[in-house]
């Protein structure tokens, strides 16, 4: 069985009050310098990055908005084909329901015992409570991480869900694959936020479990449910994630400093439908998965050469033949005022390079590389959120139109950060139209 993806949903939750909580304005204290830079939720509505990422707006449209984005307004729309906005009171809401334990009260209450305020509009609203006091997997610190990422993958999974038509009670599996870590001391990362979330939108009859691999996780993720639908082990498979809460402001600094706001006030989700090819279904290429081998050393030049040039390869493509690339498709907005450049821009650079190194692409069109084959950056920068995926419900629409006739989700990972080895990761993926 050829397995294929029948929808892909976006959700995006403005959380100024979470950005304190951040990790990075946790460990600088930052909340009072942060407040004056914080945007409102219209101004967050009408950035044009948010209305690409739930749909509103073709991701090309970019290219023609002139920067700063942030001060430009598309039409502010909080609902879009490939997902929705919501505000922070809803968002609010959605981790109170989710909230099993009773840990999260918005009465008022003041801080003690090892609870976290908690704020709206600036002002105490209420505390998340520990679990343990012990347990620094069971803090509160960690638990209004993990009831973030819940509430945004379920908002995420609800919406794919009610767009592709599939009743929740007839999902049986769903594969988390965020950058959270749900456990407690006894296995810190033990998890299955997967599960959590089918029961949070309502799927009464899956099973779940979670795939980590940093910001690649979602393409590893994506395989693993293509390969379970084609084997015949689950007709659909749902990929799913939320939102890093630890990762809210922590580029503010570099905001601060060139005057610019405090674009990192979002918390996003995603869901992702894997099924059975055909119905206009965006074809997976299991044949065509790259793979990060340990051997191949964590040079970008080698991490894509994996990626990218070694699958295309294996099915009798080249790097010109691939009509669409989606790699780490982080906003240059929010990366360019901390020093960290232009990401995805960087990225087409060196997939255009190596078609230059081949022979596949003459050297005074690689500048042209980046909007031929590429895309301008518009997530989040949310780490496993950005990587790719964003593309995907655009892409998809664009394989089913005919606009496009493949496209390839590249997702790079850094497992050097957990001090367990030096290496670098990655994953990619081919899709094509429905055969």
């Amino acid at each position: 069985m050829t397995a294929a993806i029948h929808g892909c949903s976006l959700a995006l939750a403005h959380a100024p009050d979470l950005v304190r909580h951040g990790s990075k304005p946790t460990r600088e204290d930052a909340a009072d310098e942060i407040k004056p830079a914080l945007r409102t939720f219209e101004e967050a509505l009408g950035y044009p990055p948010h209305q690409v990422f739930i749909g509103n707006l073709a991701p090309g449209a970019l290219w023609e908005i002139e920067r700063p984005w942030w001060k430009s307004a598309a039409e502010p729309k909080a609902e879009g084909p490939f997902g929705v906005f919501v505000a922070q009171e809803e968002l609010y809401s959605r981790m109170a329901a989710a909230d099993q334990f009773q840990l999260l009260h918005l009465d008022g209450r003041e801080a003690t015992n090892g609870a976290l305020p908690v704020y709206r509009n600036g002002r105490r609203a209420g505390v998340m409570d520990r679990a343990h006091e012990l347990d620094e997997s069971l803090s509160a610190g960690v638990l209004l991480e993990n009831l973030a990422c819940k509430a945004t993958g379920a908002l995420a999974l609800e919406h794919l869900l009610g767009r592709t038509g599939l009743p929740a009670e007839d999902l049986p599996y769903a594969i988390g694959c965020g950058e959270e870590a749900v456990g407690d001391r006894y296995q810190r990362g033990g998890g299955n936020l997967g599960k959590a979330i089918a029961e949070q939108a309502g799927c009464v009859n899956a099973s779940g479990s979670d795939v980590k691999a940093f910001c690649a996780g979602p393409i590893h993720a994506l395989v693993v449910a293509a390969s379970l639908v084609s084997s015949g082990v689950y007709e659909h498979v749902a990929v799913v994630a939320g939102g890093s809460l630890a990762k809210l402001g922590m580029k503010f600094a570099g905001a601060l400093r060139n005057d610019v706001p405090v674009l990192e006030d979002v918390l996003a989700g995603l869901a992702i439908l894997v099924g059975p090819a055909g119905t206009g279904a965006a074809t997976i290429r299991l044949d065509a998965v790259g793979r990060h081998r340990v051997g191949s050393g964590s040079a970008q030049q080698a991490v894509l050469e994996d990626l990218v040039v070694e699958p295309l390869g294996r099915v009798g493509r080249a790097i010109l033949d691939v009509d669409r690339y989606a790699t780490e498709l982080h906003d240059p907005e929010i990366t360019e005022p901390a020093g960290a450049g232009n990401v995805p821009q960087r990225n087409y650079r060196l997939i255009g390079a190596l078609a230059v190194k081949r022979g596949e692409l003459e050297r005074e069109k690689l500048d042209d590389f980046e909007r031929d084959r590429g895309l301008p950056g518009f997530s989040p920068t949310q780490g496993h959120v950005a990587s790719a995926v964003p593309w995907l419900p655009h892409g998809i629409e664009a394989l089913r139109s005919g606009e496009i006739g493949s496209t390839m989700l590249v997702a790079k990972g850094s497992l050097f950060l957990g001090r367990m080895t030096e290496l670098a990761d990655g994953m990619s993926v081919l899709l094509e139209p429905d055969a």
